[in-house]
């Protein structure tokens, strides 16, 4: 329910909420803030989720895993590697969303962006807005870390006369949305998504910080990369690459990452218009075009946008990948049955951090690592903290992809039994 509504003449609109509705598994997407805080039981990503009927109500059809990738990543019309030819400054890479949500803004197509922009008192954490304004998508430019209500903003974006809007979210949102977009009653939605992978909350990430830095409030940038380093940038105008192996992560409590992100089917946002991340963009952003209004999106952009095939170092059998993967399933299960991380010892990790961007995975196939990764942790951390819910929350699809590694179904973990 809103609370209050803060208008700007700069052209957002920050609507305040009441507190989420207590939930079990949950990452705050919005609906629970909604005056139909029962819809939760139908729109939520970790309940039931259909993703090839979901699939096919979106994009006309489900994923075809004859064609090329589609397993993987979801059903796509094209795939690129992609650059805006004049960045936009203060963006998280060249700027291609944001700069998506100014063409939609600027040509009329829609009279309102739903989306992300800082909260006042913390630069990390998000603050659902409405912008109707092109140029002040200039203040959402950029990450935030934790979770946020962006669909608590459908209610009172109806209710400020808006029919044509975009929207720009990470799975679990854009799951929810698609859910409920047929009562919704808006004329159009552009979903333009983002890939998300374990979330947490904005006091965790400044813990992680905390480990990256000892003067964490400096950091203004943070952005994981394809090239197995983590980049980071400071108000001194300094910047910095650690190494994905040097990262702090097995000194994280081991609630760091609830288990909604552990266990997260849809890394890619299979059912928005386009997704734009980093995954497969080797160096650049990684577009796919999902649908004919992704290809309308991507229109607007003209020939501001370079776009180039996506680099792919991968090998048809998937070997490139299975050392990396299978080390990562390995860590996993230590982890999902509360045993510590084996750590690679300090004098090694430097070594091996030089060797991974020019023997790893890369490109695509950088990008099927991920996905991989990502199912075996969501299959390993149900099957020890919440079995009961595995034969709803995984798709038929994510067991194909952890086949390869000898991940097969127990009884009961599939609804055929």
């Amino acid at each position: 329910m809103i609370v209050g509504i803060q208008v700007t003449e700069t052209g957002l609109i920050a609507p305040e909420f009441a507190p989420a509705a207590p939930r079990g598994l949950c990452t705050d997407c919005g609906v629970s803030r909604t005056s139909t805080p029962t819809d939760c039981g139908t729109a939520c990503q970790f309940i039931k989720p259909d993703y090839a009927a979901m699939e096919a109500a979106v994009h006309g059809r489900a994923r075809d895993e004859s064609r090329p990738d589609e397993l993987f990543f979801g059903p796509f019309q094209r795939m690129a590697k992609a650059r805006l030819k004049q960045p936009s400054e203060g963006a998280q890479w060249t700027g291609i969303t944001s700069r998506l949500g100014e063409r939609l803004l600027e040509t009329g197509a829609v009279e309102a962006i739903l989306t992300m922009a800082p909260d006042p008192d913390d630069k990390w954490k998000p603050r659902p807005v409405m912008v109707t304004k092109a140029e002040a998508m200039a203040q959402v430019r950029g990450m935030r870390m934790g979770y946020a209500p962006l669909l608590a903003l459908l209610e009172p974006a109806r209710a400020a006369g808006f029919n044509r809007i975009g929207i720009i979210g990470i799975p679990c949102q854009i799951h929810a949305l698609r859910r409920l977009e047929a009562k919704l009653g808006f004329e159009r939605i552009y979903v333009i998504g983002t890939p998300c992978s374990d979330n947490t909350t904005t006091a965790n990430f400044h813990e992680f910080l905390a480990l990256l830095s000892d003067k964490p409030d400096s950091i203004t940038y943070l952005e994981f990369k394809a090239n197995y380093h983590v980049e980071l940038r400071f108000d001194n105008g300094s910047k910095r690459e650690v190494p994905f192996l040097m990262l702090p992560l097995s000194d994280l409590r081991p609630d760091f990452f609830p288990l909604t992100c552990r266990t997260c089917v849809d890394y890619t946002n299979s059912l928005a218009d386009i997704t734009v991340g980093y995954m497969g963009g080797t160096g650049e952003q990684w577009l796919l075009i999902r649908n004919d209004r992704g290809a309308e999106l991507l229109g607007l952009l003209g020939d501001e946008v370079a776009l180039t095939e996506p680099d792919d170092n991968g090998k048809p059998d998937g070997s490139k990948r299975a050392g990396p993967v299978k080390g990562f399933m390995a860590n996993t299960e230590r982890a999902a049955g509360g045993l510590p991380l084996r750590r690679m010892p300090k004098w090694v990790r430097p070594i091996v951090g030089k060797l991974m961007p020019l023997v790893g995975p890369q490109g695509k196939e950088f990008a099927r690592t991920r996905v991989e990764m990502k199912a075996i942790e969501t299959i390993l951390h149900l099957r020890r903290e919440a079995p009961g819910m595995m034969k709803n929350m995984i798709p038929p699809h994510v067991w194909k992809l952890v086949a390869r590694y000898g991940l097969v179904p127990e009884t009961g973990e599939t609804k055929e039994g």
